[in-house]
C-alpha cells in the first residue's frame, strides 16, 4: 500500500489531537537564540569545499535535547528520527531528507564538548528563563544524583594504579579507549555504585535547575555546596539534606547571609529530639521538590545511566540532560501559565 501526503498529514493531526509535547516544545522555544553559541564550533572553516556540508547546528542540537529527554544512544536516535514523525515534524525534517547518522551525532556533541559549550548554552537558556518572568525565587535547594556507568572488570592492581591517576601500562590503545578511568565508586543507603554525581541546585518556586556541577561519585555532596548557590534567588532560604550539614558548612552559610535549612541526622548514641523530627518533617516538605527532578529525569529517561566514557564527556551528557530538563519545564511552566 502506498503512502500519500494526505496520509502523513492525517496521521501527524491525531499526534495533535493527543497533544503531542514535541510540537508543543517547537512552538513554545526560538532555537534561533542558540545558533550564536552552537556556531562557534563552525568557526574553522574546512580547507577544501568537496566533501558532504554540514548539518545545521540548531537541527543537530535539537536532535541532543530529544536524545537526552528519552535518553537514547547515538544509534537509538537515529532509528527514530527515520520512524518516527513527531520527531520528523520537530527537526523540520520530511521523509525526502537525509538524516544525520548516528556518527554525525556523536561528533556534534563531542564538538560541542571539546569547545566546552554545553554549560554556556545551559546559561544561554536560564537568561531566557529570567528575561520571561521565570527568575529564581522562594528560596534554592541543593542535592545530588548518583548517575551510573557501566561498572569496570579490573584487577585490584589495574584500580591500585586508576586511583592513583596513572593506566595500567600493559593497556593497549583499544583497551584504554574502553576503560573509564574517571568514574568512581561509592556508597548510598547500604548500596555500591559505580559512575558519577550530578549536584545541582533549583529555586524553589520554578523547581528549574540554576546551576549544576558533574564529579565522580565518590566526591562528598558537601565538597560542591558553596559553589552551587545562586546569588540572585529572591530568598536566602537554602534546603539541603543532612550530607551538607556540619558547624562549618552552617558558619559560611551564615557569613555569605543565607539561612540554611539543613537536615538533621541522629545518631545510635545521639538521637533526635521530637523538636528536631519535626524540623526534618517541615524541610522535607519543601526540599521533597528537588526529588521531583531526578524522579523525571529517570523516568523520562527510563534510568539514570551513561553510556559514555571519561569525566569530560560525562560532563557533557550529563549538562545536556540538565538543560533538557529546564526545556522541557518551561513548556509545563508555560503551558500552565
Amino acid at each position: 500500500m502506498q503512502t500519500g501526503l494526505f496520509d502523513i498529514h492525517d496521521r501527524l493531526g491525531k499526534l495533535d489531537k493527543n497533544d503531542d509535547p514535541l510540537l508543543q516544545l517547537d512552538q513554545l522555544i526560538n532555537w534561533e537564540r542558540f545558533r550564536p553559541t552552537l556556531e562557534q564550533i563552525r568557526a574553522k572553516k574546512k580547507k577544501s569545499s568537496p566533501g558532504p556540508k554540514y548539518y545545521d547546528v540548531v537541527l543537530m542540537f535539537k536532535i541532543l535535547i530529544i536524545q537526552s529527554l528519552y535518553n537514547l544512544s547515538d544509534d537509538a536516535v537515529e532509528f527514530q528520527i527515520l520512524d518516527r514523525l513527531s520527531f520528523m515534524r520537530f527537526l523540520k525534517l520530511s521523509l525526502g531528507d537525509r538524516v544525520p547518522d548516528s556518527k554525525t551525532i556523536w561528533l556534534f556533541r563531542d564538538q560541542l564538548t571539546k569547545a566546552n559549550l554545553i554549560e554556556k548554552l545551559f546559561v544561554e537558556f536560564d537568561k531566557f528563563l529570567r528575561s520571561n518572568g521565570y527568575s529564581a525565587k522562594k528560596g534554592q535547594i541543593v542535592d545530588a544524583s548518583i548517575i551510573s556507568t557501566p561498572k569496570q572488570r579490573n584487577s585490584r592492581n589495574e584500580n591500585q594504579k586508576i586511583k592513583q591517576g596513572e593506566v595500567p601500562q600493559d593497556w593497549k590503545i583499544a583497551k584504554k579507549s574502553q576503560k573509564d578511568t574517571d568514574a568512581r565508586w561509592t556508597i548510598k543507603g547500604g548500596k555500591r555504585y559505580y559512575g558519577y554525581k550530578n549536584h545541582i541546585s533549583i529555586d524553589v518556586k520554578n523547581k528549574l535547575i540554576r546551576s549544576y556541577a558533574v564529579t565522580d561519585a565518590s566526591v562528598h555532596d558537601s565538597n560542591v555546596f558553596e559553589d552551587l548557590l545562586d546569588d540572585s534567588n529572591s530568598s536566602r532560604d537554602v534546603y539541603a539534606d543532612s550530607a551538607y550539614r556540619s558547624k562549618a558548612s552552617e558558619k559560611r552559610l551564615k557569613q555569605k547571609g543565607y539561612r540554611g535549612h539543613l537536615q538533621r541526622k541522629g545518631s545510635r548514641h545521639k538521637k533526635l529530639t521530637e523538636w528536631e523530627k519535626q524540623g526534618n518533617r517541615t524541610r522535607s516538605r519543601i526540599r521533597s521538590r528537588v526529588e521531583h527532578i531526578f524522579g523525571i529525569q529517570a523516568m523520562t529517561a527510563g534510568s539514570l545511566n551513561l553510556r559514555t566514557i571519561g569525566l569530560v564527556r560525562a560532563r557533557a551528557k550529563i549538562g545536556l540532560r540538565n538543560l533538557a530538563y529546564n526545556i522541557n519545564r518551561y513548556k509545563t511552566l508555560a503551558g500552565n501559565g
